[in-house]
C-alpha cells in the first residue's frame, strides 16, 4: 500500500489541480497538451487519502468547463443533463485508483494490476459518461447498442490513451522517487 506524508499528500493534490486546470478543455497555456482529466480523478484516488479531494476536483473541472463556455466562446453542445453523469464517471475513476491503492506493493506484478485496473475504470467511466451522454443529452434522436458501441470503438482509445499517457509518466516518476530514496537510504547505512 502506499504511504505518503500529508505534505507530499498536498503537494501532489496542487500538482494534480494544476495539471487539470493547465489540460482540461480550452486553456490559456501556449501548448496544448491532451487532457488529463481522466487520469487527475485515478491518480488522485490512488494518491489521496481525504475523500474530499474528489468533490473538490469535480467542482474545479466544472467550474472550467462552465467558464470555457462563458468566457472563451467554446461550444456548449455538451452541456445538457447528461453532463452530471460525469460525477460517477469520475467517480469510477477514482473508486479504481482508491482499489488500486489497497492493493498496490512494490513490485512488477502491481503493474498489472495497475495495467487491468486501469483499463476496468476506464471503460466504466467511458459507459457512465460517453454512454450517459448518447442517451441523455437529447442530442441523438435514436440512440441504441449499436451506435453507443461505434462511439466506443472511435472515442474509447483515445481517452484510454490520455489516460495511459499519464498513469505512466506517474509510475515513472513514483519508481524514479522510490530509486532515489532507495539509493539515498543505502549510502546512509554504509
Amino acid at each position: 500500500m502506499l504511504k505518503l506524508s500529508p505534505r507530499m499528500q498536498l503537494l501532489i493534490g496542487l500538482a494534480l489541480a494544476a495539471l487539470l486546470a493547465m489540460t482540461r478543455g480550452h486553456h490559456f497555456a501556449s501548448v496544448n497538451l491532451p487532457s488529463a482529466s481522466w487520469a487527475v480523478f485515478f491518480l488522485a484516488g490512488v494518491l489521496l487519502t481525504p475523500r474530499w479531494v474528489f468533490p473538490a476536483l469535480f467542482i474545479e473541472a466544472s467550474l472550467l468547463d462552465f467558464a470555457t463556455i462563458q468566457w472563451a466562446g467554446v461550444s456548449d453542445w455538451c452541456m445538457s443533463p447528461a453532463y452530471w453523469l460525469l460525477v460517477p464517471a469520475y467517480g469510477a475513476l477514482w473508486l479504481g485508483g482508491r482499489l488500486y491503492a489497497g492493493w498496490h506493493r512494490d513490485s512488477l506484478n502491481s503493474l498489472a494490476l495497475l495495467v487491468a485496473t486501469v483499463a476496468l475504470s476506464a471503460f466504466v467511466a467511458y459507459l457512465l459518461s460517453g454512454g450517459g451522454f448518447l442517451y441523455f443529452s437529447g442530442r441523438y434522436p435514436e440512440p441504441n447498442l449499436a451506435l453507443l458501441a461505434e462511439r466506443i470503438a472511435a472515442y474509447y482509445p483515445r481517452y484510454l490513451g490520455n489516460l495511459a499517457l499519464y498513469v505512466g509518466l506517474a509510475v515513472v516518476l513514483y519508481v524514479g522517487m522510490r530509486g532515489t530514496v532507495g539509493l539515498r537510504q543505502h549510502k546512509e547505512v554504509n
